[in-house]
């Protein structure tokens, strides 16, 4: 078998088989195909297309390509959730003791940030002490023992995936909703799960900016978690807004609490009890209703809040998250005023997210240190009324030369109007096997 058959084949639009693209991961792992030979590949499959089954067998080639966690000897259906990415998306540290609290299993790895949309593991780690490396043993003991664990990705987890997606970036071959889709299955087949529900976002802070995008990347990856055997199911959220009031890694964890605790922005709110009862209905724990209520009484009465608290300190946190130890503040924390007038029509996300990150708490490129401190809370959000000289945001920050800046980006992220705006859904569409249902 030669790659340059392979390339060919794709390159006029016929069909890969399960052994070609198998041949292509593992002698591109093995440094036998060139980078110049996976990119004439990559970028053959961005202009055919690949079909549901030759997707799948990428996804399956990439999992195959490192570790694979073993979840066997936990008991219980072991649920996984996957976010897209969004700003002031901290819907894992909410879910993830919801749920568990509910008697279902999280073993749950996850990601850091880069670029506008923050990674779970950046929040969990402005934590003091805790700790999100944990070897086999601490991640499947801390399950057994409490319900939960938290972990950061090894390094080893779908290593081929990591390889492609460099060259992918280098070769503008990123926007492939079919490699878009095996890469984010790929891993979520390695991590172990038994049933997966994806967190698809759409709009400005999203990585697919329509709606019919998202639903193109939910189907795919719902199509190859069912073709693998992993119940999939997708629930496509808006992200034309940030999600809650706080972006930033220790102001999202503080939200995340206020939650737990039965407060917080109602947005969030909505969109961490859907993901919790699809979760919690694909564990078998009832109807999406009655799953609903579950995760309602979960958070009510503080079973949640405790679970988190658990997992925090068995993970090495110096103390509970809420205690106001715990997380450092920023050095400067300085208001934001409104030089205009009216309802607010909306706060463009990836703009909001860009501020955020001026001030220090998201990544440029994956080498660069973040400040746990920095971010944004917004004191207004789409639909209310502002006067000229009221307070709209308070940025949070321990680089003071860059205040003027991310001030300057934020305020161009709002759009006013003299009348107030519709609403606007936050849950657009679930999507199951072939049926999608919009909202």
């Amino acid at each position: 078998m030669r790659i340059v058959d392979i390339i060919e084949k794709k390159r006029d639009g016929k069909e890969l088989s399960t052994e070609e693209i198998r041949f292509f991961i593992s002698g591109f792992c093995d440094d036998k195909i060139t980078d110049y030979q996976a990119s004439a590949l990559l970028m053959a499959i961005f202009i055919r297309g690949l079909n549901t089954r030759e997707t799948a067998d990428l996804t399956m080639a990439m999992a195959d390509s490192g570790d694979r966690i073993d979840l066997s000897e936990i008991p219980g259906v072991k649920v996984d959730k996957h976010s897209t990415g969004g700003v002031g998306d901290k819907t894992t540290l909410i879910l993830a003791p919801v749920v568990a609290a509910c008697g279902v299993p999280i073993a749950k790895m996850s990601g850091r940030g880069l670029g506008h949309t923050g990674g779970t593991i950046d929040k969990l780690e402005s934590i003091k002490g805790l700790r999100t490396s944990l070897n086999r043993e601490e991640f499947i003991d801390n399950v057994k023992q409490i319900g939960i664990a938290l972990a950061g990705q090894t390094g080893n987890l779908a290593p081929a995936d990591k390889r492609l997606y460099a060259l992918r970036d280098v070769t503008a071959t990123v926007s492939s909703i079919p490699l878009i889709a095996s890469s984010i299955m790929s891993k979520k087949i390695a991590s172990g799960a038994d049933k997966i529900v994806l967190d698809v976002k759409t709009g400005s802070g999203a990585f697919m900016k329509t709606f019919d995008q998202s639903v193109m990347l939910a189907r795919q990856m719902v199509s190859i978690g069912d073709h693998m055997g992993r119940r999939t199911v997708a629930v496509i959220t808006d992200m034309d807004t940030p999600l809650g009031n706080n972006i930033g890694n220790s102001l999202e964890v503080l939200e995340a609490i206020e939650v737990l605790r039965g407060q917080g922005p109602e947005d969030l709110k909505i969109v961490c009890l859907e993901l919790a009862a699809r979760m919690l209905e694909l564990a078998g724990k009832g109807s999406v209703e009655q799953c609903r209520r579950l995760a309602e009484m979960a958070i009510r009465d503080g079973s949640a809040l405790l679970k988190f608290k658990d997992m925090a300190l068995r993970q090495g946190a110096d103390y509970p998250p809420w205690d106001e130890r715990a997380m450092e503040p920023a050095a400067v924390q300085e208001p934001v005023y409104a030089p205009f007038e009216g309802y607010i029509a909306s706060i463009q996300s990836d703009i909001a997210g860009r501020s955020s990150m001026i001030l220090g708490a998201g990544r440029e490129t994956k080498e660069s240190t973040i400040d746990y401190s920095a971010g944004i809370i917004l004191n207004k959000k789409p639909g209310e009324f502002v006067k000229k000289g009221e307070q709209l945001a308070k940025l949070h920050t321990s680089n003071v030369p860059k205040l003027r800046e991310a001030r300057e980006m934020l305020l161009g992220a709002y759009k006013v109007s003299d009348s107030p705006p519709d609403a606007k859904p936050l849950i657009l569409a679930y999507i199951d096997k072939d049926k999608i249902t919009k909202f």
